[in-house]
């Protein structure tokens, strides 16, 4: 818990320091200043990150495989995807990689079962962990669908794939306004992923305050985005005004908008800043990733490190010359005379 509580305060704070703003009519910098800053950061800070990882040499191929490789003409149950020897196959890798998050899919939970009254030693049991990557899809894909749809903010007119795509989310209609899915989705999947960061021992073990902090702010921006559309309205016209305005370079800042909008801005503000400086970075990260996006023929092509530099070596010959009489004194065998 003490790794939570730092976490959690700085998440509060953040709370609390927008209703301040809000109250005291600095909307201009909530509403402009910080926005600008955490996009800038974000830009900036995403392109080092990308850069600074594209230039670290790869000089071996360190694909992480499983299944059989291509080798022998004779073995035919080899794995085209699980072990690609060609790009093609690295590419269908990665797609399912990204979009299906195929490597979690495949991921098994280790656990050791104690008897209880016996004299049994403990038992390593393996078991399904469908459940992470269930969530881990629900969160990634409706947080994909949620930035989507505040496309609309931005644009005028609306394309037709964000109208589409709300629809789509909003099929399930019990009232005004539409309920979406992704809504819900992204919540139980952040609550899902918390919880079982604190309930798993071994997790909790292991948790710093790097890793709850992204879970309370996403936490804090859905719940804050759901008050606006569900339960506190806001002016949607004036928040529409202000994005255009961010689009544009010319923000003005409307009256009214409501504190809730500020909350919301300025959380999803820091997350857009925090993000190239923190684990959520895997987003761009997984493309770089060379134990995924190399294919693993090795055995067909010959790899050079290209770090090898000529190397002055001391050979067995020059050795025995060097040392022959030595060796013949002690009773070492010589292969020359």
């Amino acid at each position: 818990m003490r790794v939570l509580f730092p976490a959690l305060a700085v998440v509060v704070g953040l709370i609390i320091l927008a209703s301040l703003g809000a109250a005291l009519g600095l909307d201009a910098i909530f509403g402009v200043l910080v926005p600008y800053a955490a996009f800038v950061t974000f830009v900036f800070g995403f392109i080092y990150r990308i850069v600074k990882w594209a230039q670290v040499p790869v000089p071996f191929r360190i694909p992480s495989t499983c299944g059989q490789h291509k080798s022998f003409p004779w073995l035919k149950n080899r794995s085209r995807i699980d072990n690609p020897s060609s790009w093609p196959g690295v590419v269908v890798r990665m797609f399912l990689e990204i979009f299906c998050f195929r490597s979690l899919f495949r991921n098994t939970k280790a656990e050791i079962h104690y008897t209880p009254f016996s004299a049994d030693p403990p038992k390593v049991v393996y078991g399904s962990a469908k459940w992470l990557w269930l969530a881990g899809l629900a969160f990634h894909w409706s947080f994909l669908l949620i930035v989507v749809r505040h496309y609309r903010f931005f644009t005028e007119p609306i394309p037709w794939l964000v109208q589409f795509l709300e629809s789509l989310d909003g099929f399930m209609q019990f009232g005004v306004p539409a309920l979406y899915m992704t809504d819900g989705l992204i919540l139980a999947a952040v609550t899902y992923l918390f919880i079982r960061r604190v309930v798993v021992p071994q997790l909790r073990y292991i948790s710093l305050p790097a890793d709850y902090f992204p879970l309370f702010l996403i936490f804090g921006i859905v719940v804050s985005g759901m008050l606006m559309r569900y339960i506190t309205r806001i002016d949607v016209v004036g928040v529409k005004e202000l994005a255009m305005g961010w689009v544009t370079l010319h923000p003005t800042v409307p009256d009214g908008i409501g504190i809730m909008f500020y909350i919301h801005l300025l959380l999803v503000s820091v997350l857009l800043a925090y993000f190239p400086f923190s684990k959520l970075m895997h987003a761009g990260g997984v493309f770089l990733s060379p134990t995924r996006n190399l294919a693993n023929n090795n055995r067909v092509k010959r790899h050079i490190n290209p770090w090898n530099y000529p190397v002055k070596v001391h050979t067995y010959e020059e050795y025995e010359d060097e040392f022959r009489d030595l060796m013949k004194e002690a009773g070492i065998p010589v292969e020359k005379e």
